[in-house]
């Protein structure tokens, strides 16, 4: 669940940054809505495809 929730929050924080620039003059035009879309699909893959860190072994 994990791998789920880290390709999440990288999606939403490219989309929120790529909004935040368009939005930077009031609106946001087609090319913005695209560029923040390709941004949300291009973290969700990225993200999800790179492995998480192992753990370290634990010591008894």
């Amino acid at each position: 669940m994990q791998r789920y929730l880290k390709a999440i929050a990288a999606a939403v924080a490219a989309g929120a940054a790529s909004l935040v620039t368009a939005l930077n003059d009031g609106t946001v035009t087609g090319q913005e809505g695209v560029t923040a879309a390709l941004a949300v699909l291009a973290a969700l893959g990225i993200t999800w495809a790179v492995p998480n860190k192992p753990a370290p072994p634990t010591s008894i």
